[in-house]
């Protein structure tokens, strides 16, 4: 098992009601793992899947990016402001 930390902004902020998430998955998980379990205890945040952007150590990933234990992995949903 790996031990990852999630980040988390804007509507999955404001869904958690919290601003970070400690997750254990399975060893070769990916971030697509992560998403998955992310939008399975919350199916109201789908509508926002295909626009959010992944992050894992500060960098921008794709949903098949393999976590490794202690990753921090941010999920960035569109922003607007003025």
């Amino acid at each position: 098992m790996i031990n990852i930390s999630v980040k988390l902004f804007a509507i999955y902020q404001e869904t958690y009601q919290q601003d970070q998430l400690n997750v254990q998955l399975e060893e070769q998980a990916t971030v697509k793992t992560l998403a998955d379990y992310i939008f399975s205890e919350h199916p109201e945040l789908e509508e926002w899947r295909d626009v959010t952007r992944y992050g894992v150590n500060m960098a921008f990933v794709d949903e098949n990016t393999v976590l490794q234990d202690g990753d921090e992995i941010v999920l960035i949903p569109p922003v607007s402001g003025g």
